[in-house]
């Protein structure tokens, strides 16, 4: 979170829990907001009023679970949670499973080189289809495992290092081949 440190957000958040203060509240939602936002932005492909929707609904859920947060992460990665529980159920009609990996070998895809200007990177990753989309921003931008991807996804962890092979591949492609340095 940015204005106040994981010490400062946990004892917040209890504060909000055990008194329902507004003051804390205030605090929590100032800091993680910016955050939650951006996070929303990349999941809805770009789309403000999804991403706008997303966080209000996190905001939401948050308070009504917020008895359900353990301390065992930081505020932000919980609330990084709920918001992706909500865009899943926002898609759970679209969402499709394209593959399930069982036991087999993954080859391991290198990360997309920084020198792509931003705009364009954004929007080849909105054009992402959902389901590599969300593995994308879940492990190279909020870096997550594939192991904690898999259970906020449901699917087994072979599954999130294929759909991120195939997402990095797919990027490549959409931003001008193996350089990533040219045009679409």
């Amino acid at each position: 979170m940015s204005e106040i440190d994981r010490g400062d957000e946990h004892r917040l958040l209890d504060r909000f829990r055990a008194e329902r203060d507004e003051a804390s509240f205030r605090a929590l939602y100032r800091a993680a907001t910016p955050y939650l936002w951006a996070f929303a932005r990349r999941l809805a492909a770009l789309d403000d009023a999804e991403a706008e929707e997303l966080v209000q609904e996190t905001w939401v859920r948050a308070v009504e679970r917020v008895g359900t947060f353990r301390g065992e992460s930081a505020v932000r990665t919980w609330l990084g949670g709920v918001l992706v529980n909500c865009w899943r159920e926002r898609r759970r009609g679209q969402w499709r499973e394209v593959e399930t990996l069982e036991n087999g070998p993954i080859v391991a895809a290198e990360p997309l080189p920084e020198r792509v200007p931003t705009i364009d990177l954004e929007r080849a990753l909105a054009s992402l289809p959902d389901s590599l989309r969300v593995v994308v921003v879940l492990h190279d931008l909020e870096g997550l495992t594939h192991v904690e991807i898999a259970e906020s996804l449901g699917v087994p962890a072979g599954t999130s290092k294929r759909r991120l092979f195939d997402a990095r591949r797919e990027l490549r492609r959409r931003l001008g081949g193996g350089s990533l340095g040219g045009a679409p």
